[in-house]
């Protein structure tokens, strides 16, 4: 496919793309959203492709590590030229639970400076490839409609299924969704979501999350992994930012009925305390340890020593910690939201919970324990999640609906279905060039 893609783009020179979203680590900020770190450097590594990044922080003004994560934001660099795609952090001012309904005029206003400074230095983007509907992808609409560039959107989850259910953010992600060229989401479930929210049909395309299979594979010393880790019974794994959404509190209650396990929870976040506190009240402490955050390299690691990987998350896009968890050989159960569904497709992958309750968790956990998984599946059911092809994919929607290339064909291993025509799109980019 990357063969098609790049004669595409010869006849037309390379392929300037401009990515905007606030989900991008910095130094300060290592771990935050990795997962679209993985899928940009794959999209800018294709051959024919120039990428620019830039990235919205709120602005801050203290870096004292008293303020905590605010201090973080403060500490963000201006620019990145580290990696494989030339970031630069804009920051822009907000008020936090105060300006949502502004915050993508202000990140427009602060980010026009840096797209304008972007074109002077010689990148004029074809497009504009914005992530997460709002704020980012409003903004980006509103930049595109300055300076006459066409958009595409990607919608990651909350976006979709909370965001825009919202009356003045729905109204502006619909407003977006109108004069972008496409949108873009991880999961089939948001299209739906979507779609009830007042997208159109023609704009909506799916492009799946991908895995680093290369980071994320089966130990040859688990055994000797789980000593050091001290596991001495059936293991469980619970991974993710610490919040209500992700649950990590059922997780803890599930384990305290479940006398046979232990609970690791790996991810630092607001709701921290409370669940060590619930640990104490459930006399946990010996059985639920705190892991805290983790780079890829030791989550990898904590993820193949394992014996389960669980998401009790509320509503999740498409969760890469499953994707992850597949391809270290590691079973997974996760309640029955968005995306999790798509990936844990067959029950000799992994389970989904009945429900999002305590008793559904406990019913799963045991299953899972009674089980005997085949690691060599569950790995091979995880390596069709491919960044590379996320990649191609993406590339190709953007090089279709700027007339650059042909539509790929559909059916095959890798490709992937077209909600809506392509005719539609060239359109919406012709409509968007006369603006």
């Amino acid at each position: 496919m990357t063969e098609q893609i790049a004669s595409g783009q010869a006849r037309h020179g390379a392929l300037k793309i401009l990515a905007l979203t606030n989900l991008f680590p910095s130094a300060s900020r290592p771990r935050h959203g990795i997962f679209l770190k993985h899928r940009l450097q794959h999209l800018a590594r294709l051959p024919g492709v120039e990428m620019r990044l830039v990235a919205p922080v709120p602005w801050f003004p203290f870096k004292t590590p008293i303020f905590g994560d605010y201090a973080k934001l403060a500490q963000t660099p201006r620019d990145d030229d580290t990696g494989d795609i030339p970031v630069r952090f804009i920051r822009y001012p907000m008020l936090p639970k105060i300006s949502m309904w502004l915050t993508p005029l202000s990140i427009a206003l602060s980010a026009l400076k840096a797209v304008k400074e972007t074109k002077r230095s010689g990148f004029e983007p074809d497009v504009i490839d914005a992530y997460y509907l709002y704020p980012d992808g409003v903004a980006a609409c509103l930049i595109g409609w300055w300076l006459r560039k066409p958009v595409i959107l990607t919608a990651l989850g909350t976006d979709a299924t909370q965001i825009a259910r919202q009356a003045v953010p729905g109204a502006l992600i619909r407003w977006a969704s109108r004069r972008a060229i496409a949108v873009t989401t991880v999961c089939h479930a948001l299209v739906d979501q979507l779609l009830s929210c007042g997208v159109a049909a023609e704009k909506l395309t799916v492009v799946q999350h991908g895995v680093d299979a290369e980071l994320f594979s089966p130990r040859e010393d688990r055994k000797a992994l789980r000593q050091s880790y001290g596991m001495k019974r059936f293991t469980i794994l619970s991974v993710g930012h610490l919040s209500e959404n992700k649950g990590q509190h059922l997780a803890i209650q599930a384990v305290a009925e479940i006398p046979d396990t232990d609970l690791l929870v790996v991810g630092e976040g607001s709701e921290g305390g409370r669940l060590r506190t619930l640990v104490h009240d459930l006399g946990l402490a010996e059985r639920v340890r705190f892991i805290g955050a983790v780079d890829q390299s030791h989550l990898a690691t904590l993820m193949g020593a394992a014996d389960l990987v669980v998401s009790c998350s509320q509503y999740e896009g498409i969760s890469n910690v499953l994707l992850e968890s597949l391809a270290c050989g590691t079973p997974v159960a996760a309640t029955p939201v968005w995306g999790s569904p798509e990936i844990i497709t067959d029950p000799e992958i992994g389970l989904l919970f009945e429900g999002r309750t305590v008793p559904a968790i406990v019913t799963g956990i045991r299953s899972a324990m009674s089980r005997t998984w085949d690691r060599a599946s569950l790995r091979r059911h995880a390596l069709r999640f491919d960044w590379a092809v996320t990649a191609d994919q993406h590339c190709r929607i953007i090089l279709q609906a700027l007339g650059m290339a042909p539509m790929p064909p559909i059916g095959g291993t890798g490709d992937y279905a077209i909600a809506g025509d392509g005719a539609s799109i060239a359109s919406a980019t012709a409509m968007e060039a006369a603006r």
